[in-house]
């Protein structure tokens, strides 16, 4: 089995592609895993900034083909379109990238402490579509162990930096004072919860939570603040307000450029707003009303904080766990057949001497004649291991002939 996984990030490309890609995305792994013969596993791990897949499958370029066509399907974009954008990595570069992912080393901002979360929520879906193997749960786990090494030997993510730290850093350079703010918070997903502790760590109180999907009343009340009533005019409450962070995820705008226009007609406050969902929660137009500031994911990219000198020594700790992890894989998926020729040579003497009668059993002979077969076979099993370890096939073979050529020690089994 091979580990593939398929990359599309911003690093590469624009949101606005992403957004495409990310379309439907979890019916794509349980499609794969389901439909496609070649694939047995799959994980996806979709954020406001990346698109990855990841598979394990016996034909990578048949899991690749299947994976292009089931995202074309829902994305809009051509077959050839999608494989463009879609960057494959396999064995231990998969397991690299997705511990650097995990460590926020690939993050819009390096260091990021949302992500390992994203990592971890992606598993749980996973294994509730049904579309894990035990190798992509060894993969997902490593990563967020990787992720906790790397911040407490380097400090990256204790800093508190994330999407949501830098948006409101961009923010608060055109509003009052914190304490004066009043603001809307549209979303009650995982990020509307980090936004609404990171508004309240900054000294806003004045919050109004709004759901398209009609949670916000008890998002709201367990987290201490308002919310507005299911079924009001979101433009209307934005009248007198200076703020409006959108993170809702939904499928499409929530917040309409003309709704808010006339909502804010008889109105001269200044209003900012903040759109962190990568399929745009407020229609972009909205920055060319008179009075409104709009920060996209796009205006948190272009002011992400640079990388600093904690990141070469993360780097290496996610090299070197990729290395590892890829180690024990191999170890893992090679060793069936060294334990098949030790259970050979070993269950056929345990079969001998279990059939030998009870006057003619001598426990000291059969506890050396135990161990000295079990030192014929330690040299081999050990270089077995070793070259399975190193991936060295050529090593690997030549110890595992050695152990397929010792023979079952003959016992004499007396006759009557």
């Amino acid at each position: 089995m091979v580990l593939l996984s398929l990359v599309a990030s911003h690093h590469d490309l624009d949101l606005t592609v992403l957004e495409r890609l990310s379309s439907d995305v979890h019916a794509v792994g349980r499609e794969l895993v389901g439909a496609t013969s070649s694939v047995t596993g799959a994980v996806v791990l979709a954020t406001c900034n990346r698109f990855e897949l990841y598979l394990e499958t016996d034909e990578p370029a048949a899991a690749l083909g299947a994976a292009g066509e089931a995202v074309a399907a829902r994305s809009g974009y051509t077959r050839e379109q999608v494989m463009s954008h879609l960057r494959p990595l396999t064995g231990t570069d998969a397991g690299a990238h997705l511990f650097g992912v995990a460590s926020g080393l690939e993050s819009m901002v390096v260091g990021e402490r949302e992500i390992a979360g994203q990592v971890r929520r992606a598993l749980t879906t996973a294994r509730r579509d049904g579309t894990t193997t035990s190798s992509l749960e060894s993969l997902f786990q490593a990563a967020s162990r990787v992720s906790r090494s790397v911040e407490a030997a380097t400090g990256l993510g204790a800093t508190g930096r994330s999407v949501v730290g830098v948006a409101l850093d961009i923010a608060e350079q055109g509003l009052r004072p914190w304490s004066e703010v009043s603001c809307v918070l549209i979303g009650t997903g995982s990020y509307a919860g980090a936004t609404l502790a990171a508004l309240k760590s900054r000294g806003c109180t004045d919050i109004r939570v709004f759901s398209p999907s009609g949670r916000a009343g008890q998002f709201a009340a367990a987290r201490g603040v308002r919310s507005v009533p299911a079924g009001a005019d979101l433009a209307a409450e934005l009248s007198d307000v200076d703020l409006v962070v959108a993170c809702s995820g939904a499928a499409g705008a929530v917040l309409e450029v003309d709704a808010l226009a006339a909502a804010r007609t008889a109105s001269d406050r200044p209003l900012t707003v903040v759109d962190l969902a990568l399929q745009h929660d407020v229609d972009p137009g909205v920055r060319s009303l008179p009075g409104v500031r709009l920060v996209s994911l796009h205006t948190v990219a272009e002011h992400a904080p640079a990388e600093h000198a904690a990141v070469e020594t993360a780097r290496r700790l996610v090299a070197q766990a990729a290395d590892a992890w890829e180690a024990d894989r191999r170890v893992r998926e090679w060793n069936p057949a060294v334990v098949a020729e030790r259970v050979r040579v070993l269950g056929g003497l345990a079969e001998q001497l279990e059939a030998l009668p009870d006057e003619h059993r001598d426990e000291r002979h059969e506890r050396a004649l135990r161990r000295r077969t079990r030192a014929m076979l330690h040299g081999p099993t050990v270089r077995a291991r070793e070259a399975a370890r190193s991936g060295d096939v050529a090593s690997y073979t030549e110890a595992l002939a050695e152990l397929a050529a010792i023979p079952v020690p003959a016992v004499a089994v007396p006759t009557t």
